[in-house]
């Protein structure tokens, strides 16, 4: 109205709509406050994003908390998507397109102990799968071990093949961490039917440690959902939005990538806290809730 109407006064324009001087200007004193406080948080967002590319609006909002909390800025997780809608700063989910398990074999295939099972401490279940990696040249292949109550990702190896000896290398690597003051509980080891998890060589390194072997019983992802939802977000969050040339840098970049993972990304499942604070035992009990795929029951002992 002022720009139609320029010798209007703005004490004049104020009494027509009913309202102040004083709150006009705290009218637009608050819309440049919430304009400066949204760049602020796009500013902040944007940093994050830069190591975690692809983590979703609920996590953000997680992370945001002690940002938020310093500079007094009040926003709830709802008013957060909008602000990400029209910046276009939501994430869209891929599709899987590869298949890593070869299920038809000959070796020996186990039964599904975990049907009804729910982990209640660390390095009482590990779940281990394969996921491919589409890089710029070629496919590589990651094989995961995780911690089923922690969401700590304990083992990993990166290779340009299917064979077992690299899923054995991931193991390796978890049970390495793993010798120390519990190594004497019982522990189960959960994969797919996978040639590699059927090796001889693979099982022999899990009978050596007294580990109970479980394995899915049909192509349900459900029967192995933990693994399959790490592969989801170490691929979808991180590692598909950056090229790289060879091996090496691929390796270096998984490395950096589980790094962030275990220690900086809070996870939706366990009341979104970090696997490695809930893996080395920083939080008392109750102090999150776990989001878990079965219902309690106790796995039977195999030996």
């Amino acid at each position: 109205m002022k720009g139609r109407k320029p010798n209007l006064g703005l004490s004049k324009i104020c009494r027509l709509f009913g309202v102040t001087r004083q709150a006009y200007y705290q009218y637009f004193e608050r819309n440049i406050d919430t304009e400066l406080e949204h760049e602020l948080i796009i500013t902040e967002v944007l940093k994050i994003r830069r190591q975690n590319p692809r983590i979703g609006t609920r996590k953000l909002y997680v992370m945001l908390e002690c940002f938020m909390h310093e500079h007094q800025i009040k926003m709830g997780r709802d008013a957060l998507f909008n602000l990400l809608s029209v910046n276009n700063l939501l994430i869209r989910r891929r599709k899987r397109l590869i298949k890593t398990t070869q299920s038809h074999h000959w070796l020996k295939k186990y039964p599904n102990l975990i049907k009804g099972f729910s982990a209640s401490r660390p390095n009482e279940l590990f779940v281990s799968d394969i996921t491919y990696w589409k890089t710029k040249n070629k496919v590589l292949y990651i094989h995961l071990v995780t911690d089923a109550y922690s969401r700590k990702i304990v083992g990993h190896c990166l290779s340009q093949t299917l064979e077992a000896e690299h899923s054995v290398k991931a193991l390796q690597m978890a049970l390495s961490a793993f010798e120390g003051a519990e190594s004497h509980l019982p522990i189960t080891h959960h994969s797919d039917r996978g040639v590699q998890y059927c090796s001889q060589k693979y099982v022999n390194l899990l009978q050596d440690y007294n580990i109970q072997i479980s394995m899915t019983e049909n192509g349900d992802p459900l029967e192995n959902a933990i693994a399959e939802r790490v592969n989801g977000i170490l691929k979808e969050e991180y590692l598909n939005n950056y090229e790289v040339e060879n091996y090496s840098q691929a390796k270096e970049l998984l490395d950096a990538v589980i790094r962030i993972y275990n220690n900086e990304r809070p996870h939706m499942s366990i009341g979104y806290i970090t696997p490695e604070k809930v893996h080395s035992k920083e939080l008392k009990k109750g102090d999150c809730k776990w989001k878990n795929y079965y219902k309690k029951k106790e796995i039977v002992n195999q030996f």
